[in-house]
């Protein structure tokens, strides 16, 4: 059952006293955003947006025929240095919009057939996110919302969002608190993302699609497979396993490539990963039962 117009309303105010100062992620800067100060991750409390339209390179269960609906937000809470996103994550190509906007959006993507809702990087402006829904339900937005994020939550704005999301799309990107210091800046990545996860399962359980393929609730992680393991995967996907759900659906990636900041690295960092290195953490995933999924 869709929240109604007041509800979603009443969730964006208790997000934005989130935003200033700023703890909506784990990294807790304390900027004062509303008064136009920058976060860690660059942005204000005014949305920025790279591109939006149907995206059909997403998954298939998001994509159906008609796209998966994507909003690009700019900057990022986590500003990982191999990002193939860099000019938007870090570099900042974008525009400022307006709340109204991002509701427009919303709407357009439903009359152009796409199956969802797709808020890719959405954490540092959930609120403003979540009062464009709150004008878009009123004006008839029926589709259900994807949130596609890093991994790196606060639990506290998760359970702000129970009902306000239907798909939860993170990343889980290190089993290794090194890779997360080194690549992020945050040796704690994996812990506070398993309780991220952990949240999101609580809220949706594994994914469920509809008699067409199509994801309509869950939730489907991703995770980047890197080079020599730099990311710790066979320990990620043991704490899925375990932690998460034993069936959960997990989508492992092989597309890593150096970019950004790790370009020239001397180390494995500075080469892609090969296909037997794909291969291995995706009869991984499968040894232990997940559900992998393309």
């Amino acid at each position: 059952m869709l929240l109604s117009h007041r509800e979603l309303a009443r969730r964006a105010e208790s997000l934005a006293r989130l935003q200033s100062p700023c703890t909506l992620c784990p990294r807790r800067c304390l900027a004062d955003r509303a008064a136009g100060d920058t976060g860690y991750c660059g942005a204000t409390a005014v949305p920025e947006v790279s591109s939006y339209g149907p995206h059909f390179g997403e998954e298939r269960e998001l994509v159906g025929t008609g796209g998966s609906g994507t909003i690009f937000f700019t900057r990022c809470n986590l500003g990982c240095a191999f990002c193939q996103n860099y000019d938007i994550s870090k570099l900042g190509r974008g525009r400022r919009v307006s709340v109204r906007d991002v509701a427009n959006m919303m709407l357009d993507l439903e009359r152009r057939g796409c199956a969802n809702i797709n808020l890719v990087t959405p954490t540092h402006y959930v609120p403003q996110i979540v009062e464009a829904l709150a004008i878009a339900r009123e004006e008839g937005l029926e589709l259900p919302v994807v949130y596609n994020c890093g991994g790196y939550e606060s639990v506290e704005a998760l359970k702000i969002l129970e009902g306000v999301v239907d798909i939860y799309m993170p990343d889980a990107k290190f089993g290794d608190p090194e890779a997360g210091a080194r690549f992020c800046a945050v040796p704690d990545y994996p812990d506070r993302m398993m309780e991220s996860l952990e949240e999101m399962q609580r809220q949706v359980g594994d994914l469920v699609l509809d008699g067409h393929g199509i994801a309509v609730r869950g939730l489907l992680v991703r995770h980047l497979v890197m080079p020599a393991g730099l990311a710790g995967t066979e320990r990620l996907l043991e704490m899925l396993a375990s932690r998460i759900s034993p069936s959960a659906a997990v989508n492992v990636m092989s597309q890593y490539r150096p970019c950004g900041e790790v370009v020239g690295a001397p180390d494995a960092a500075g080469r892609c990963v090969t296909r037997e290195e794909h291969a291995a953490a995706v009869a991984k995933a499968r040894s232990l039962g997940l559900r992998v999924i393309d």
